[in-house]
């Protein structure tokens, strides 16, 4: 019974930092709350980083991250930092877009909270969607050297120099086993067991 009541609690807590009350209308700061209304381009768009240009995101480098110095980033911590600032852009893209009545104080007081609240979970969830793009370039790429490699092969089989080469080869391995099986048929007919035996038989 207390388990329910903690969950529900916790559900309350997080779902009030992705909740912003402006003028007797809730604001959704958590973009993907409004994923009901969204076409798949936008989907898309705002799921995808690398959506927004060098030069939308670096001018708004300072405004959510205002703390930071970043020339003393490193290239990765960057990119990430990067792609959090294009994640708040697109949030107030949309929520402009969904709410059109707010005005531009409502609009700042909507992107404080944002500053406060969503650098944590946009900055995880860009290390997600990078992790999961390295594994699909990673699949990618073993999926090309496998198929060259087979290409490969399949090429250097049907090739005539080859074909040539291979008809001796395998002339002698067929050659070496019947002369092998044979060996063996008349190792066999020599033996005076097998003949006990064929004699038991008859």
């Amino acid at each position: 019974m207390v388990k329910p009541k903690i969950s529900e609690n916790k559900f309350r807590n997080h779902l009030q930092q992705d909740v912003v009350k402006i003028a007797g209308k809730t604001i959704f700061i958590n973009p993907f709350l409004y994923w009901r209304r969204f076409d798949e381009n936008t989907n898309r768009w705002l799921r995808e980083p690398g959506q927004m240009s060098e030069e939308q995101i670096q001018p708004n480098r300072n405004r959510f991250y205002p703390e930071i110095d970043w020339a003393d980033l490193s290239q990765d911590e960057k990119l990430i930092k990067d792609a959090s600032v294009e994640m708040f852009l697109k949030t107030l893209e949309l929520i402009s877009t969904f709410h059109p009545q707010l005005n531009s104080g409502q609009l700042l007081e909507v992107e404080r909270k944002m500053a406060i609240t969503k650098k944590l979970p946009f900055e995880k969830w860009v290390k997600k969607c990078f992790a999961k793009k390295a594994r699909a370039a990673e699949g990618e790429k073993r999926k090309f050297q496998r198929d060259r490699f087979i290409r490969s092969w399949r090429e250097w089989l049907i090739h005539e120099n080859t074909q040539k080469a291979l008809l001796p080869v395998i002339i002698i391995i067929f050659i070496s086993a019947f002369i092998g099986w044979s060996l063996g048929v008349s190792k066999n007919s020599c033996n005076p067991y097998f003949e006990q035996n064929l004699d038991q038989s008859i």
